[in-house]
């Protein structure tokens, strides 16, 4: 294999859309997809459902193709699940489908990933303390405001994202005692000014 792979990452369409667009399901791709694979008692404990609910919800993404088993995990009668993609691909033309429900559906999977970033970001704010000092100087809460163009905004989504890729390739290893995972988020949008 030449260099590392790139993330395998799964462009949603209106079918897919509507099988994940439900804050459990996303929550539950999310659990899987950072904190490796997981039994729906195991991910029913961390989330604080019952799990009969994540049973059934991990069930609904296994049809839509978001997950999968991992046999080699389980004993007995034990089911273990894991996601198969490890991101995820909107195509903004969900927003203007013709089919109402496809629309609605949009909506609410970008309503909810604007909550899940707030809670990251929440999160990290109120357990901030328990993390070393190292961490603690490395952290961002930024903003800008700029006058752009919608090309030129485009532009630079495009070189933040660039960049961002060139750090996947210098990941230091799982046994490096230093590692966490870093959440980063981007957000690019016009604002009304007065």
């Amino acid at each position: 294999m030449d260099g590392p792979q790139a993330p395998q990452v799964r462009s949603l369409d209106a079918r897919s859309l509507r099988g994940l667009a439900h804050p459990l399901r996303m929550q539950l791709l999310d659990a899987l997809r950072f904190g490796g694979p997981a039994t729906a008692s195991q991910l029913a404990e961390k989330l604080g459902e019952s799990s009969g609910a994540t049973s059934y919800h991990l069930r609904q993404l296994a049809t839509h193709g978001f997950v999968e088993d991992a046999p080699d995990r389980g004993k007995g009668r034990e089911r273990w699940w894991k996601a198969v993609h490890q991101g995820l691909r909107f195509d903004e033309a969900l927003l203007s489908d013709a089919d109402p429900a496809v629309r609605g559906a949009a909506d609410m999977y970008l309503h909810q990933i604007a909550t899940t970033q707030t809670q990251d970001l929440s999160t990290w704010l109120g357990n901030r303390a328990s993390w070393p000092a190292e961490w603690n100087r490395v952290w961002d809460m930024s903003s800008a405001t700029l006058r752009l163009t919608p090309e030129l905004t485009h532009e630079l989504i495009e070189k933040m994202h660039a960049l961002i890729d060139t750090y996947r390739d210098r990941a230091a290893t799982e046994d490096d005692a230093d590692v966490a995972q870093v959440r980063l988020h981007t957000h690019a949008f016009p604002i009304v000014t007065d």
